[in-house]
């Protein structure tokens, strides 16, 4: 590919550099992830890959400490594609493990570590995992859900003090780290499986996506041309590690021109400009809520002290991309758009606020994405008389959608789908613009602005995200449901001014031995945090369709405005005295000028 010219845009040299990065990717049908950290331990030796406050690995260390494990699969009886499942907060260790056992065809299950009860087992059970390694201070979670989990699973924790399991630290620590012999296990190829991550969908429990060695190596060099980064360069990131822009997307794109990451276990806005001037960070890897945090934070005296040179990530609103961007003295933000399963992404680079990105016209023939009418009521794309999907004009709302190629002409294009096939076959959608053809369905709705910016507008279906996170209105129903003393739930998501994504909001119809600080306490071991509801409202009875499914518009549309409620009381799960307190016009209000933390 010929060097662009010299005089070209910032956002074209951009592409450009993406572009020739990736190219050479399905020439070496073996350059898997894991084995370019051996390499790239000779290029770059004792710098540094990834760092902690704890514990940090040079390049060689990382490739060791990866081989290590590797080995230690091996000696598993580990073989291709069988699944191991990684439940670690955070840290250098987390990327060790998970480069190691898909080094030698393995298959890591990257769980959610918000996780427990039900949805823990859940995400183990769809895995089917035959090991597991927990971190020391979550062993204990784990071990109190293997009752429900569907198989025997040995399992590991790493670090002491944890619950009665092997110590996989222990386990590897006089295994031989040098790279590994032709010998020894069997090589996983760019179109074997390397990882399960685990998303919401539209609709149901969270699914397991497969994701496969090339798109490990795809994504890496990608943002890393698209990013420009380079050996000098380091990426402050405190995203969730079993997430792939935090886990994957975060540090690989560093990992590949010789940069490091800053792996912090989670963000903290207090000490976040400390963090960032004391490690020299470059890069900054957000979501929304995020920079959101940072502007309502008070004056740091080092907020413009910093040598940040871009902040990339999704969600970023445009109410609050102009305010962090002029505080906070950032150069250059880089917004983007994909999801783990998605065939196609979405990138803005030339940081035009509030746009979640675009694809070049000179790109459109390779990657074919589009957005379609959508009927809400039926929940589907409209289909005209012909039967076929109508395309979206400029600035109307409609799903996104982008074409799948099966044909292996074009890898970025497959959908490798879920461990489910149902859910897979669930995200087609078929004979849109021609009989036979097949779309990705994202789940998302956008709109398009006469120069080709796409704009998000909401989730379709049960799902809205809050907090970051995916969170499913059918899982959380199901979780309350289960409560002491609940008939009957509707779970939905509702706007609260001054904050991104949607709230979750639960209707109930309760028993007269209804407690609701039992009900709480019964929440915080089924459910993450950000997935309880943050309001409760009580009904005497829930509305149904003829087919027995509930309906919300009236609920959604009335909110959680106590003076809409008529005789339904509202509460508010109130964070700093841990319980939900009765929602009035004082706390309302409270609520509507941000004067109240959710």
């Amino acid at each position: 590919m010929a060097r662009v010219d010299q005089r070209a845009s910032p956002a074209l040299e951009a592409w450009v550099r993406a572009l020739e990065l990736t190219a050479p990717i399905a020439r070496d049908a073996w350059a898997t992830l894991p084995a370019r950290i051996d390499q790239l331990a000779e290029k770059y030796g004792s710098s540094a890959a990834l760092v902690s406050d704890h514990v940090s690995l040079s390049f060689h260390g990382l490739s060791e400490q990866s081989n290590r494990y590797a080995r230690w699969a091996i000696g598993q009886g580990l073989a291709a594609g069988d699944v191991v499942c990684l439940v670690m907060h955070n840290c250098p260790e987390y990327m060790a493990i998970w480069l190691g056992v898909t080094h030698v065809g393995a298959v890591v299950s990257l769980v959610n570590t918000s996780l427990v009860g039900d949805s823990l087992a859940h995400a183990i059970n769809v895995a089917a995992p035959s090991h597991i390694i927990a971190g020391a201070d979550l062993a204990h979670a784990v071990a109190a859900v293997l009752p429900k989990v569907q198989r025997k699973i040995q399992c590991w924790a790493h670090g002491s003090g944890a619950h009665d399991f092997h110590r996989i630290d222990d386990a590897i620590r006089d295994v031989p780290g040098g790279r590994l012999g032709a010998a020894e296990g069997r090589r996983p190829t760019i179109a074997d499986p390397a990882l399960l991550i685990y998303t919401s969908g539209t609709t149901g429990l969270p699914k397991a996506a497969r994701v496969s060695h090339r798109r490990l190596v795809q994504w890496s060099y990608w943002f890393a041309g698209m990013l420009g980064t380079g050996p000098s360069d380091r990426m402050y990131n405190c995203l969730p590690m079993y997430h792939s822009v935090g886990g994957i997307v975060a540090i690989g794109s560093m990992l590949v021109s010789g940069g490091s990451t800053v792996v912090r276990e989670r963000f903290s806005a207090r000490r976040f400009w400390d963090e960032v001037v004391g490690w020299d960070c470059t890069l900054f890897q957000y979501i929304g809520e995020l920079c959101r945090f940072l502007v309502n934070t008070p004056p740091h005296p080092l907020e413009r002290e910093h040598r940040l040179r871009l902040c990339a990530g999704n969600g970023l609103s445009l109410g609050v991309w102009q305010p962090f961007q002029e505080r906070f003295r950032i150069p250059r933000i880089f917004e983007f758009y994909a999801a783990t399963e998605a065939n196609f992404s979405l990138f803005n680079c030339e940081g035009k606020p509030g746009a979640i990105g675009r694809i070049p016209p000179f790109l459109g023939h390779r990657f074919p994405v589009t957005l379609v009418q959508f009927d809400v009521d039926a929940g589907a794309p409209k289909r005209n008389g012909e039967g076929r999907c109508v395309r979206c004009g400029t600035n109307e709302a409609g799903e996104a959608i982008s074409q799948i190629v099966g044909d292996g002409s074009s890898p970025a294009s497959q959908f490798d789908g879920y461990t489910d096939a149902a859910a897979s076959e669930a995200k087609v959608l078929r004979n849109v613009f021609a009989a036979g053809d097949a779309w990705y369905r994202s789940g998302d709705l956008m709109r398009r602005d006469a120069e080709g910016f796409f704009y998000y507008v909401d989730r379709v279906g049960d799902t809205f995200r809050w907090k970051g996170e995916n969170v499913s209105t059918t899982e959380v129903a199901q979780q309350v449901a289960a409560c002491p003393g609940v008939v009957d739930v509707v779970v939905y998501g509702v706007t609260v001014p001054g904050t991104d994504g949607r709230a979750g909001m639960a209707a109930l119809v309760v028993s007269p031995d209804f407690d609701l600080d039992a009900f709480h306490h019964s929440l915080a071991g089924r459910l993450p945090e950000y997935a309880r509801p943050v309001f409760l409202r009580f009904l005497t009875e829930t509305e149904v369709t003829g087919t027995f499914k509930h309906t919300k518009q009236n609920l959604v549309r009335m909110g959680y405005d106590p003076s809409l409620a008529a005789s339904d009381p509202i509460y508010f799960g109130d964070r700093t005295r841990a319980r939900y307190v009765k929602l009035d016009s004082g706390v309302f209000g409270q609520i509507q000028s941000g004067g109240l933390r959710l």
